[in-house]
């Protein structure tokens, strides 16, 4: 199984256009700490790729990753289809980018189906581009192509929806996803997410024989938000669950065999400063940070 991680900020990307904290200025003057919003290339069966989220900065991640480029023919493309996590717009937006394909499929769970259908009326907007499949995204592990060698099984951990979709539907822990990739023919499994308001036990049953998981590094600490003044509620309010602290995810990803990755990080979490020293009490633990453009073969 082959990915390659296309970007690792939460919303708004490093720097955020209209941000100027230590981590977005931090970004201005060293480029090199710049990163684009969270999303994966997966790499289905020899020649057809996936997206793991289509985020607004698309364009910019599939010209970043070689594999996606365009070719032999004119209108040629490896990209087949979009995996989605949640609604949310950070993980959606890019959707629209893909109206010059000729078709390509989504999977998604039924809540978001429904959310970008019937609020964002998605369908009505790229119809008359092209050609959109969807296919549901469920909690059995499915081929993700047909004859392809990688299963896909969405692992529900959250019934937060978007703040477009508040008060609409029914509180489905579906709405937001992790995602486990298993490879048929080695067994080699990644789980996947990039936001987790809860520690459930099908997600720590899920993690338990991952070979990889790289997971919701959104917020350094459960006050962060608070303190940093973005948000009057904490980590746990909006949703995902800090590194560290009595609600964090570093003591419970160190006791994993699997080599463990944060992604998703938010401009004011410490870790987009790589001299901060919070990067060598993950290493303490056996842990790191996600880079863009990193490439993971399993």
């Amino acid at each position: 199984m082959l990915l390659q991680v296309l970007g690792t900020a939460a919303g708004g990307g490093l720097p955020q256009w209209n941000c100027a904290c230590p981590g977005c200025a931090g970004a201005r003057a060293h480029p090199e700490r710049r990163r684009r919003h969270a999303s994966l290339a997966l790499r289905a069966d020899e020649g057809s790729w996936y997206l793991v989220n289509a985020t607004p900065d698309l364009g910019e991640q599939i010209e970043g990753c070689r594999e996606l480029w365009p070719g032999p023919g004119p209108r040629d493309t490896p990209l087949a289809g979009v995996v989605l996590t949640d609604a949310e717009l950070d993980h959606t937006l890019g959707i629209a980018r893909l109206r010059e394909a000729d078709g390509f499929e989504i999977l998604a769970t039924p809540p978001v189906r429904t959310a970008l259908l019937g609020l964002i009326r998605l369908g009505d907007t790229l119809g008359p581009y092209t050609r959109v499949t969807w296919r549901e995204l469920g909690g059995k592990p499915q081929p993700l192509t047909a004859g392809g060698t990688v299963e896909i099984q969405a692992v529900p951990v959250s019934a937060k929806r978007p703040r477009y979709a508040a008060g609409t539907g029914e509180d489905d822990p579906a709405w937001v996803v992790a995602l486990r990739l298993r490879e048929t023919a080695t067994g080699r499994t990644l789980v996947y997410a990039p936001a987790l308001a809860a520690w459930t036990e099908e997600f720590q049953y899920a993690v338990e024989d991952a070979d990889r998981v790289i997971v919701d590094g959104t917020f350094w600490d459960d006050d962060e938000p608070v303190r940093t003044g973005i948000s009057a509620k904490t980590a746990t309010g909006m949703g995902h669950l800090p590194i560290t602290g009595p609600h964090g995810t570093a003591g419970r990803l160190a006791a994993l065999r699997a080599r463990c990755l944060y992604t998703h990080l938010n401009n004011t979490n410490p870790l987009t400063d790589p001299d901060a020293p919070q990067h060598a009490v993950l290493a303490g633990q056996g842990l790191g940070v996600a880079a863009d453009r990193m490439v993971i073969e399993l």
